[in-house]
């Protein structure tokens, strides 16, 4: 899972495994490791009906409705896109990179623009 963050806005992208362990699991986890301690996001299964996503204790928490998760597992949904407070939320599907790039994406999805 990849996290990226401008000002209040927080962008969470997904590979095929991690979204299957979302809807297998209703969690999945990553970290950041620092000197000193660990940066620490996860995506969790809420009875909710909206994205909602908080900071504490060195976590960032998105509360992700089961609908939701339920209904990204079973389509083609790239994502879904809310708000809490003043922070903005992007949770999608990840894509494979149409340029070059270094970094692995064998399990990212096929994406659309690419040329065959």
């Amino acid at each position: 899972m990849k996290i990226r963050i401008k000002d209040n806005s927080i962008r969470f992208r997904l590979t095929q495994s991690e979204v299957s362990a979302l809807g297998n699991t209703g969690k999945i986890t990553s970290f950041a490791e620092f000197p000193n301690q660990k940066l620490i996001y996860t995506i969790e299964k809420t009875s909710g009906s909206e994205l909602d996503v908080s900071f504490f204790n060195n976590l960032i928490l998105l509360a992700m409705p089961e609908i939701m998760i339920t209904e990204w597992v079973d389509t083609d949904r790239v994502g879904f896109d809310g708000q809490s407070g003043a922070v903005k939320i992007l949770v999608e599907k990840d894509f494979v990179c149409i340029d070059n790039t270094v970094e692995d994406q064998s399990d990212n999805y096929p994406n659309p623009n690419m040329k065959c």
